[in-house]
């Protein structure tokens, strides 16, 4: 390991895979060493894209195969944005192989094969982290304190949220997200992870009680008759009377918002997962009043706006260069930070949970208790 810089590997060529390429960029305390392929030239011409859009100097070495990397002691994390359906073999090849791993989401077909992933790091002393971006934005330190004033929201009691886009042209036909074998869980983990992790978030990570979901659509590609959630809702349940909803989708429009309802406000993010563009993240805190005198009855509105100076992409404060730089912080201080992956492990049981339900028609699902 270069001394106070992790040597990041990037394993295959998704599109996502561009964005953290910037990230590692703006990070100081990383750089990128090289992406991996089973086809060289491929590797080649997409190493050759990304460089001319954000340079390395040195560029990024190819390799050929996976194993390849793996093996390459000129690399000290990699980061997996493979489909979930091979997700979890090449994270615990990688956790042998010593190198630390940041995996996209979910982290794995169930929470099954998320402990074992886990475990695996455990056994090997390595970082594991999955790519949850708005986990490391400093919006979250501001709406946490708003959250516990006890002032602006009071008691929390509902939380929603909705994160979906409307899919089109070639996505029914070639993307992995509604194949059944790559993404078995189709928009529920594409999307609705994010839905869930909020929600774990808002509740400081207490796990609802029971949870029942709702299979509102189930397509897939022509070639895969065996189809994936494409739309898809879920009520939660927690011990102290706080419920929650979720909604996710591949069929309607771009919407990516959440809501912290509570006994004195509510607090609303119109962006929670990827933040608009512009230097500022925000979100506003209502809190409302109804005035009446004689026949008129007056809505009053009392909106307070919270901005935290940070650009929402490609800018060394942005959430994903947060990400990358926490990671590395992590890997370079040679103490592996635990609580990451129980997050991971938390937002899967949650998802099972939820898809479980739906699998029986809505019937109330308790976690911990078989899908």
């Amino acid at each position: 390991m270069s001394a106070g810089v992790c040597r990041w590997g990037i394993l295959g060529t998704a599109g996502i895979a561009r964005k953290n390429w910037a990230a590692i960029r703006n990070a100081e305390n990383s750089i990128l060493a090289g992406v991996a392929s089973r086809d060289l030239g491929r590797c080649e011409q997409y190493i050759t894209e990304c460089q001319s859009s954000v340079p390395f100097d040195p560029s990024p070495r190819a390799f050929g195969s996976y194993e390849a990397m793996l093996a390459s002691d000129e690399i000290d994390a990699v980061y997996i944005p493979l489909p979930t359906g091979i997700r979890k073999e090449w994270a615990i090849r990688a956790v042998r192989a010593g190198k630390h791993v940041l995996g996209e989401k979910p982290s794995g077909i169930s929470a099954a094969e998320v402990e074992e992933i886990l475990a695996a790091c455990r056994d090997h002393n390595v970082q594991y982290m999955d790519g949850v971006m708005f986990m490391h934005s400093k919006r979250l330190d501001r709406i946490r304190e708003v959250l516990d004033d006890g002032r602006s929201v009071g008691q929390i009691k509902r939380v929603a949220s909705q994160f979906s886009f409307r899919a089109g042209g070639d996505f029914w036909e070639q993307n992995i997200r509604v194949d059944s074998e790559l993404e078995p869980l189709g928009c529920l983990g594409d999307l609705g992870w994010y839905n869930i992790r909020f929600l774990l978030w808002v509740m400081n990570w207490r796990l609802p009680e029971k949870v029942s979901g709702r299979l509102l659509t189930e397509s897939g590609r022509a070639d895969d008759p065996a189809g994936v959630p494409i739309e898809f809702s879920a009520e939660l349940f927690f011990a102290d009377g706080v419920s929650a909803t979720l909604y996710c989708s591949f069929i309607t429009q771009n919407s990516q918002w959440a809501a912290v309802s509570g006994t004195e406000g509510w607090l609303h993010l119109s962006d929670f997962v990827t933040p608009r563009m512009g230097s500022e993240v925000e979100f506003t805190v209502c809190n409302d009043q109804i005035n009446i005198g004689g026949c008129h009855f007056n809505m009053e509105e009392h909106v307070r706006r919270h901005a935290v100076r940070e650009y929402s992409n490609n800018q060394a404060t942005a959430q994903e260069t947060n990400m990358m730089r926490n990671f590395a912080a992590a890997v370079l201080a040679g103490q592996p930070n635990r609580e990451w992956g129980r997050m991971a492990l938390q937002t899967q049981q949650v998802l099972d949970a939820c898809l479980g339900s739906a699998r029986q028609e809505g019937a109330l699902v308790e976690l911990g208790s078989p899908a």
